[in-house]
């Protein structure tokens, strides 16, 4: 008999909130977690609004032994780490990340995994411009020659810190997750921007499926909240230009024709999946049961700022084969779903492409269902948004209730209970997934 397995730990951090029930009374009230960028000079951005994380300091987070690492930590890393925190004390779990007094279930390491998507990370501007500034030539330019070591090279480059490139590999927020709590289980990094995070819970399900794990740490983190991340994602189209006092309400608007497009966001949306019957041997309380998963690659994938001079696809082919497929991995229909989470950029084509992937798989349901996204509210958090996603969705179904306030698409009939709902994601590279829940 197959293994499904159950959500019973939830690691919302985000711009509207830093817990479960947080996020839960953010999602059902009017919180919009979108405000003017104080992080870095944003004067000469065209877009100079998004979703910051605020009130959390990694050092809370990690036990007193543990601190001095926190200095090699990228700002995506500690997101990971906080979320992950979150997320295994909402599941009642006792692990190495623990203080000594806290009570809860005890893992066992060797059974425990962890997946975690992940973005490239940005190094950090104020620390690689220090080393960039001891490599100029006699007329004060940057020189290559000054910054190598090559030859007569000056070695401008040994200036950053020395464990400087420690911090910027995606596999970090996978490392130090798995070294804070113990996790000696089967263990990997996705990076799919957008559908990282549902990848990597898709991985988890998989690998406690097949018997490697009892439970697994997974979901995503990501802040592109930085001068490099602000202005890539601007030339590839998909953000909105606001200026700081804009009306956030006004600019970002998933699925509406008169939306100005995307906004960024940061964040981490950690998980604690693990067997049904482990769970309920352990007395644990399940938000969820996934009981489908897929995933597929877009052909070619489209970039507003650089396809505009083609015809662009009315379906997201990725995206429609993810749903079909994850629908058939869970037995279920269309008309089964009770509510669909998704992605909804607010960028116009971006948006229709994800509209018709749904059409597409789900025939007359798509247009008589909810529709959910909180990409106008969080921003778009990347490798972390699907797991935000997913964290939304399990929260819907076990309080019974779609909050209004993140329907983006009503649809034409009487919204009913969250038993059976679909949770879907395109993203920039063309990699898309989709996952199916219901009520345990």
């Amino acid at each position: 008999m197959r293994s499904h397995s159950v959500i019973t730990g939830l690691g919302p951090v985000c711009a509207i909130a830093n817990t479960p029930n947080a996020f839960w009374e953010a999602l059902r009230s009017d919180a919009f977690g979108i405000s003017p960028i104080d992080s870095f000079d944003v004067s000469g951005f065209r877009t100079q609004i998004a979703g910051q994380v605020r009130d959390v300091n990694i050092r809370d987070f990690v036990p007193k032994s543990y601190r001095k690492a926190t200095k090699v930590m990228a700002r995506d890393t500690e997101l990971a780490v906080i979320a992950a925190k979150v997320a295994a004390e909402d599941a009642g779990l006792k692990t190495r990340g623990s203080e000594d007094d806290d009570e809860g279930f005890t893992i066992n390491p060797a059974r425990t995994g962890c997946q975690i998507g992940a973005g490239l990370i940005a190094a950090e501007t104020e620390e690689l411009s220090r080393a960039v500034a001891t490599a100029q030539d006699s007329d004060g330019n940057f020189s290559l020659r000054s910054w190598g070591t090559v030859g007569e090279g000056e070695a401008g480059m040994n200036n950053l810190p020395p464990l400087w490139l420690l911090k910027y590999l995606p596999n970090m927020l996978a490392c130090h997750v798995t070294i804070i709590h113990g996790l000696e289980g089967p263990s990997n990094t996705v990076m799919g921007a957008e559908a990282s995070a549902l990848l990597s819970i898709g991985e988890s399900a998989r690998v406690i499926e097949r018997g490697s794990a009892d439970m697994c740490f997974t979901g995503g983190a990501e802040s592109r909240i930085n001068q490099l991340g602000l202005i890539r994602w601007d030339y590839a189209g998909r953000l909105a230009h606001a200026h700081r006092d804009a009306n956030p309400q006004d600019i970002c608007k998933p699925f509406h024709p008169e939306s100005q497009g995307g906004l960024l966001g940061e964040g981490g949306g950690m998980l604690v999946i693990e067997r049904a019957e482990h769970a309920a041997n352990r007395g644990a309380r399940a938000y969820a049961k996934i009981t489908g998963f897929a995933a597929a690659q877009t052909p070619r994938p489209y970039i507003p700022a650089t396809e505009s001079m083609r015809e662009h696809d009315e379906i997201d082919r990725g995206l429609a084969a993810s749903i079909t497929n994850a629908l058939r991995d869970a037995g279920r229909a269309p008309e089964d779903l009770d509510a669909v989470f998704c992605l909804g950029l607010g960028q116009l084509v971006l948006d229709q492409m994800e509209l018709g992937a749904l059409r597409h798989s789900l025939g007359d349901s798509a247009d008589s269902i909810p529709i959910v996204s909180i990409a106008h509210r969080t921003g778009n958090t990347m490798a972390a948004h699907a797991g935000l996603l997913t964290a939304c969705a399990s929260l819907c179904i076990q309080n019974g209730e779609v909050p209004p306030n993140i329907v983006v698409r009503s649809g034409d009939q009487p919204h009913r209970q969250p038993n059976i709902v679909l949770v879907c994601t395109p993203s920039l590279g063309g990699q898309a997934a989709a996952m199916i829940l219901e009520k345990p």
